[in-house]
């Protein structure tokens, strides 16, 4: 009977054993908590660490010194059910599950092509309900019809899904922020990011173009608009540079503080001073305000840079064909005088005004398809035919300033390809557009030589600094 008793007690050990919390089998292993959607580089979320969960010790039932009696036998198997059952319960409310729950839940991302806010959210399992109150409280504010590929956004959601934040950026500098009230209701403020600059120097030798070689050497492209609007008055980008030319700029980085204290470059700011030389000659420019906030590009000596006429409609294009006495049309066949020079450019490149004037003509034209025609002072007018389209509320008798948009490059009309035809008449009579008369506006008064001299000895003397770099593009 006692051997029957004690292999009983040895089978109750077993079972005891096979359920310590100590098996290996059961132990607490390291939780891995894996990265949510990469964040965008503009607004990275601070990295996510957890430390391996240790199991917590259980005391052990003393195992009885003398084979016990049959119902206490029975009591232990239920107590032993009650700790297993007490174990299982705690692992389910450990402190990384109820901070999991606890913790906020973020939706973001950037709107790509054909993409709705309300697509992208929903897709992270974002409620309708979420995304309707977001639409509504922000009318009045932003319409999200208006969204476009680019633009972010960031919702960060409590535990019971209701919003703690949401963020919307539609440009590097401009975004929404939308914060519940305490008191009920929400808040949508527009913020508007502080820009702060950082002055840079760039110097390359043109190889093929301009505006490669600015690019090629890192800088944006609107870096190379600016400079062409700088020299726009003495160098037509167009028919003028030539490979070995070299240039040097002097200008501002625009950079702005993110939500993380990250600083993020947001666009080139002004053009401080630059240099072209090449075959067509050598032009210097540094920008100087007289009056703070009124400023220009002057010359080493003084000067304005500005002068009445641009040398050319569009920043850049390519000549296809001069001003000449003779020239065989391309459609028509047949040998007549061309009074333009045409730039080839791609369809809805910008077409500006090369000086001051009004509006003299808009709308089509037969052969030069869609025609604008402006009138300056002195007996001037210039044309710009084959337009893809105008620019935006342009109407007669409207005002024009200088380099102000009136339309794009298109082929309308008698025309090969998409190109710009640009003409130029005084007292009605044709004259060639590269012998427009360009007299330089007026010198610095004497009371602000002293000023100037100052500061472009300054902003020259960064500008020489550093050794130029070939591109396989030129700026």
């Amino acid at each position: 009977m006692l051997s029957v008793l004690g292999l009983g007690v040895c089978a109750l050990l077993g079972v005891m054993v096979g359920l310590s919390p100590f098996d290996s089998s059961r132990a607490a292993k390291p939780v891995a908590i894996g990265p949510s959607d990469a964040p965008t580089p503009e607004a990275p979320l601070p990295p996510v660490s957890a430390a391996p969960l240790a199991a917590e010790p259980v005391a052990t039932d003393p195992i009885p010194e003398a084979p016990p009696a049959p119902a206490p036998i029975l009591e232990a198997k239920v107590e032993t059910e009650a700790t297993a059952e007490s174990e299982a319960k705690a692992e389910r409310e450990t402190p990384a599950d109820v901070s999991q729950e606890d913790s906020p839940r973020v939706a973001e991302g950037v709107l790509g092509k054909g993409d709705t806010l309300v697509r992208l959210l929903s897709a992270q399992g974002v409620s309708v309900r979420v995304v309707d109150q977001i639409a509504r409280e922000m009318i009045g504010h932003y319409d999200f019809r208006n969204s476009q590929p680019g633009h972010r956004y960031r919702l960060v959601q409590n535990a019971e899904g209701e919003i703690e934040s949401f963020h919307y950026r539609i440009s590097p500098i401009i975004a929404y922020e939308l914060t519940p009230n305490p008191d009920g209701g929400f808040t949508v403020v527009r913020n508007e990011a502080e820009l702060w600059p950082r002055q840079t120097m760039i110097a390359g030798v043109v190889t093929t173009s301009l505006y490669g070689a600015i690019t090629n050497l890192g800088a944006a492209p609107q870096l190379a608009s600016d400079v062409t609007d700088v020299f726009a008055y003495d160098v037509d980008f167009s028919r003028m540079i030539r490979a070995g030319d070299e240039f040097r700029i002097l200008y501002e980085r625009l950079f702005r503080t993110d939500e993380d204290g990250n600083e993020i470059f947001v666009r080139p700011g002004r053009i401080l001073a630059a240099r072209y030389a090449g075959a067509s000659g050598e032009y210097t420019a540094v920008y100087f305000e007289p009056q703070e906030g009124r400023g220009g590009y002057y010359r080493p000596d003084g000067s304005t840079v500005q002068r009445e006429f641009l040398m050319a409609p569009v920043r850049y294009g390519r000549v296809t064909s001069h001003y000449a006495a003779k020239r065989r049309h391309p459609i028509l066949k047949i040998t007549r005088p061309h009074h333009g020079i045409d730039y080839a450019a791609p369809t809805g490149t910008p077409v500006f005004a090369v000086a001051g004037g009004e509006i003299l003509y808009r709308g089509w034209a037969g052969g030069f398809g869609n025609l604008v025609k402006v009138r300056h002072p002195d007996g001037y007018v210039t044309y710009y035919a084959h337009l893809s389209r105008f620019a935006d509320g342009l109407r007669l008798g409207q005002p024009v300033s200088q380099k102000q948009v009136i339309g794009y490059v298109g082929s309308t009309g008698l025309s090969t390809g998409p190109h710009v035809c640009f003409r130029v008449a005084k007292n009605g009579k044709y004259v060639n557009p590269l012998q427009l008369p360009t007299p330089e506006g007026p010198p610095l008064p004497e009371e602000f030589k002293r000023s100037f001299q100052a500061r472009r000895d300054t902003l020259l003397a960064s500008l020489d600094s550093g050794t130029l770099v070939a591109a396989d593009e030129a700026l």
